[in-house]
């Protein structure tokens, strides 16, 4: 967390303990571990939570004089809060030639964790579950009697239990309760360590969670296996494990999706050489003499073109058709069977009624709301802000919203601009080959310079969205990174998919005829290129999404590197430079080491980036069969750099839980339904599939004669004028109107959108009726471990009057001011010693 000031900066560190092989209320034959450092002075108390900042140090200067007094004041106030919450502290200082960084060292008591293991509805188990968890793959191998080359041992996997609400004066009724030292898993403690495997090969159960994901999930080699989910959950918690879960997921799906796209895309070699309109187009000569595509530029033979046109079928042919109905199905299919796999994660990591019961306000909310109110599902008294003030002002980010996508819309019609011009500009010139190929540099370039303004505007958004996110004062974490993720979509969305939808349903709509063309701002509009608009589509996709996911990788790749690099290398100097001049061996801890390395910004880019890219692969994939394989390697090499980072560059984040991805699967199903839309109308109106087919049951089945068809003659006032006749595409008659053929084709293509969209959303809608969001066996845990509940904590008559209290008031659920905003936790001992006698409590 960074201070107002410019010289100081505090962060958070987490620190590990020993090895975790008790992995919560187990001990899985367990090695002897090796004495534990990271502890306090007293060699015992262990170290649970780091807290770390650095202050300007001047050996001539009193510190008190270099410090800032109300950063000062207010750090002592929050670290006297912390202490009298019951947390045990050792402060320890690393001073070094200009700074000094002093670390605070955190340690829970059991009284403190059982306080607030029952404050926030902690479940701990009952009984473990003998039933082993596997995935769809697998399973499918498995019922194949296949080898799965997927499958790794994975050392010392955490046990599953069947688990329910923690009560104190239920202890001795949950697992494991004997030892206090293992009953709270060390993700409920917050601890690291180093991730380094020993030289030589020790027993491997007396590995620590963090060498066991480096081992076996973040190397190189672990690129072909299935992703350790229950150790990347006992380590990083439930969030980061269920993104991960998903990007798993999502690469496991796209192998289908990628196999069928390359072989659409194979198949399109296939047609290029038997296609008969490509052989009589490059075998026309100077048959058809077009119509200059510029104000200033030069008729020209459309067999000039052939390379061109041919290419185009790579990307145009009745295989695409077949592709986009099988993408759009995927991605339903895809979006169900998630659904799926989330709910048996998020009931065997215990976060089903996360978000409804067990998530608590957040702290920010918690100091800033003005009144309070009693929560009518917990009877807890809460913080209240109200729903009038914060409807006015997320009606106020949605402006802001429409604002900066008027901005984006303004920088689509700048670059529109930009290619026009740049192409009258090369015209001009005196290069014969940039003449013939002005339209493709200016298409191509103005696909870089998309890109650019793309990833420019993206980081003015996002610095904004966090700003009016937090103004609107959400309750949850969960609602504030849902509204968060909403408003910078809804600009993404905009931002990257503009470009590409202009260029597949708008670029060479309106730009009339010879003699009668229509001008933007005084310049002639844009015209699909010479292979046609779906082949313009498909290079903007690929420098779009190719070029972004290389950039993304450079920077996830290289930029941690280099910027770990410089640290250690800083470090090693300051410690060299003390070490001579104290003449003593500087002993290194290893929460110093870990504060050298870099802070971890979250899950949100990442989402981002996949579901942008799912969009891409989806939404447009009639125009680019083989974004799926692209996507495939990308993701493949997506999941080794994140674990690399996370494990090995990252200062371990808090831990946070949560129910699902969150409003994440709300976007993926809106990206879903529109790419049904997307590509109905990709088919109908930007590709030759309906004008070749209407050709073949209406004039020629072999297609003979299909390019004489698609062009039309010059009018005669044009004719008259230039004393030339040439051709251009379109379904015009001498006098530049509308054929009988042009209508015929236009219902067809609308027949077709609404027939292509209803029978793909009727097939989605069977499928989400036959595959339901939870499975079988996940309803029969979960009735199980509800009865299992009631047997733990003795449900009796006495239930009614301990979770409804004779005394309590304003369940009315009306809101009231607050006392005062900053009121000091009580006491947890207290609490505990309050309950010793109170009657059971349900789960």
């Amino acid at each position: 967390m960074k201070m107002r000031g410019d010289q100081e900066v505090n962060t958070l560190i987490t620190m590990e303990t020993k090895p975790d092989i008790s992995y919560g209320s187990i001990t899985m034959n367990a090695a002897v571990p090796p004495r534990d450092k990271n502890t306090f002075s007293d060699g015992s108390t262990r170290v649970d939570f780091v807290l770390a900042w650095e202050e300007p140090h001047n050996p001539n200067v009193e510190d008190s004089k270099a410090m800032d007094p109300g950063h000062s004041k207010w750090r002592e106030t929050f670290l006297n809060n912390l202490r009298f919450s019951g947390l045990l502290m050792e402060k320890r200082d690393v001073v070094q030639p200009k700074t000094r960084i002093r670390f605070i060292l955190l340690s829970a008591p059991w009284s403190v964790l059982c306080y607030y293991a029952e404050e926030i509805s902690l479940r701990v188990p009952l009984q473990v579950v003998t039933t082993s968890y596997v995935n769809w793959s697998a399973s499918t191998l498995q019922y194949l009697t296949l080898p799965n080359p997927l499958m790794q041992d994975v050392p010392n996997p955490p046990p599953d239990f069947y688990t329910c609400q923690f009560r104190t004066n239920k202890l001795e009724r949950f697992l494991g309760s004997e030892d206090k030292d293992t009953f709270f898993k060390t993700t409920q403690r917050h601890q690291v360590g180093g991730f380094q495997l020993p030289k030589t090969p020790p027993p491997v159960e007396s590995l620590g969670l963090r060498q066991i994901l480096y081992g076996y999930w973040a190397q190189w080699s672990c690129w072909a296996r299935y992703q350790p989910l229950d150790h990347i959950r006992e380590y990083f918690g439930e969030k980061i494990a269920l993104y991960f879960a998903w990007l798993g997921f999502y690469t496991g799906w796209l192998v289908p999706a990628s196999v069928v796209g390359t072989l659409v895309f194979l198949a399109g070699f296939w047609l290029m050489t038997t296609d008969v309109p490509a052989k009589e187009l490059c075998n026309s000569g100077s048959s058809f003499m077009m119509c200059p595509i510029c104000n200033i530029c030069s008729y020209w033979n459309y067999s000039s073109i052939c390379v061109t046109f041919k290419a185009g079928i790579l990307f145009d042919n009745g295989g695409t058709v077949f592709l986009s109905i099988f993408m759009s199905l995927w991605a339903v299919t895809f979006l169900e069977y998630w659904k799926r796999t989330c709910s048996s994660l998020s009931h065997r990591w215990d976060c089903t009624d996360f978000q409804d019961i067990e998530e608590r306000p957040r702290p920010e909310f918690t100091a800033m709301a003005p009144m309070t109110m009693r929560n009518p599902l917990t009877g807890a008294e809460e913080p209240y802000f109200p729903e009038k003030k914060r409807f006015n002002r997320v009606l106020t980010g949605c402006m802001m919203i429409i604002i900066m996508v008027v901005v984006v819309l303004m920088f689509l019609i700048a670059i529109i601009l930009y290619r026009s011009i740049l192409s009258i500009v090369i015209s001009k010139s005196n290069f014969s080959f940039f003449i013939f190929s002005a339209a493709r540099i200016a298409s191509l370039t103005g696909s870089v310079l998309n890109l650019l303004v793309i990833l420019i505007l993206s980081r003015v958004y996002i610095s904004l969205a966090h700003i009016l996110t937090r103004w609107e004062m959400h309750r949850t974490q969960t609602k504030y990174e849902d509204m968060f993720i909403l408003k910078v979509f809804v600009f993404q969305f905009v931002n990257f998919y503009s470009s590409p939808v202009y260029i597949a349903f708008f670029k060479g709509r309106f730009i009339g005829y010879p003699g009668k063309y229509f001008t933007l701002f005084g310049v002639r509009n844009e015209d699909c290129g010479a292979g046609g608009c779906l082949i313009e589509l498909a290079q903007e996709l690929l420098v779009i999404m190719v070029g972004k996911q290389l950039i993304n990788n450079i920077q996830e790749f290289v930029w941690p590197k280099l910027r770990a690099w410089w640290r250690k290398r800083k470090r090693r100097g300051k410690a060299k430079e003390l070490e001579e001049q104290e003449g003593v061996e500087q002993d290194i801890c290893q929460w110093e080491v870990d504060y050298q390395l870099l802070l971890c910004e979250g899950l949100f880019s990442e989402y981002l980036e996949m579901v942008i890219q799912f969009g891409f692969i989806t939404i447009f994939v009639a125009a680019c069969p083989l974004a799926p394989l692209f996507a495939l390697i990308n993701n493949w090499v997506e999941i080794r750099l994140d674990a690399q980072k996370f494990v090995t560059e990252y200062r371990r984040p808090v831990v946070e839980r949560a129910q699902d991805i969150g409003i994440w699967l709300d976007v993926l199903q809106f990206i879903a339904y529109t790419a049904v839309l997307g590509n109905a109308f990709l088919i109908a109106f930007t590709s030759s599939f309906l004008p070749r087919l209407y050709y073949r049951y209406t004039r020629d089945p072999d297609l003979n004669g299909f390019i004489n068809f698609t062009l039309a003659m010059s009018p005669r006032n044009y004719t008259l004028e230039h004393r030339f006749t040439c051709r251009y595409r379109g379904f015009r008659d001498e006098n530049g109107e509308y054929l009988p053929e042009y209508f015929h084709l236009l219902a067809i293509r609308l027949s077709f959108v609404i027939i292509f969209e209803h029978v793909v959303f009727l097939i989605g809608r069977l499928i989400d009726m036959m595959v339901p969001d939870i499975p079988e066996e996940v309803e029969l845990k979960m009735k199980r471990e509800h009865y299992m509940a009631k047997e733990a904590l003795a449900e009796n008559q006495a239930l009614g009057r301990t979770m409804i209290p004779t005394h309590t008031t304003d369940w009315s659920g009306e809101p009231r001011q607050r006392k005062s905003r900053y009121s000091p936790p009580p006491d947890p001992a207290t609490k505990i010693s309050e309950q010793a006698d109170a009657p059971p409590w349900g789960c």
